[in-house]
């Protein structure tokens, strides 16, 4: 007996939302209780884990500068990134080989994000020539190096100022899944 698509996609959405559950709990239990103030923001894609905690802000007088405050800021993280430097490869080493994925770290501190790796993935598109024009033109202006750095700069600033529709999408997208997976067998 065949199993039909709505059924397979069904599965496959449920798969999908446990294995990303089962890879959130792995890390749940597996980093330290103390590296971070609350449970790290874990995000997934298909080839990316990035895990991003949130430790302790520094000590610094009442009433310091923007600038002290931010350099406080950055050397906390830069602690935070040294100590842990040998225990982060060890656990990233354990997912990439039980997730199939590589590991990105990064810290927020007082309210600033840092980002200690990051992994690029390559991303083949094909534009017209009204979108290669505005690749070239960022890259004439001197806004980006290449076409490939103007291409990155157009997909950031679209989820800069798109959080809230991209957000909504999202959203639908897992509400297709759930009602493909409740819907009847062909």
């Amino acid at each position: 007996m065949t199993t039909s698509s709505a059924d397979e996609s069904g599965q496959a959405a449920t798969g999908v939302r446990s294995a990303e559950e089962k890879l959130r709990g792995w890390f749940a239990g597996r980093l330290p209780a103390d590296w971070f103030k609350q449970a790290p923001e874990v995000k997934i894609d298909r080839e990316e884990i990035t895990i991003v905690g949130t430790i302790g802000d520094p000590d610094v007088a009442s009433g310091a500068s923007e600038a002290e405050a931010s350099a406080a800021a950055e050397g906390r993280s830069r602690r935070f990134r040294e100590e842990t430097r040998e225990h982060r490869i060890e656990i990233a080493r354990e997912a990439e080989h039980k997730f199939g994925r590589k590991v990105s770290w990064g810290v927020e501190c007082a309210g600033r994000r840092v980002m200690f790796t990051t992994f690029s993935v390559p991303v083949m598109t094909r534009l017209r020539q009204p979108e290669r024009l505005v690749l070239d033109t960022l890259v004439d202006a001197g806004v980006a190096r290449s076409r490939s750095d103007a291409l990155a700069w157009c997909v950031r600033l679209v989820g800069q100022h798109q959080d809230a529709w991209l957000a909504d999408l999202r959203a639908a997208l897992l509400k297709v899944e759930q009602v493909r997976g409740e819907g009847p067998g062909l």
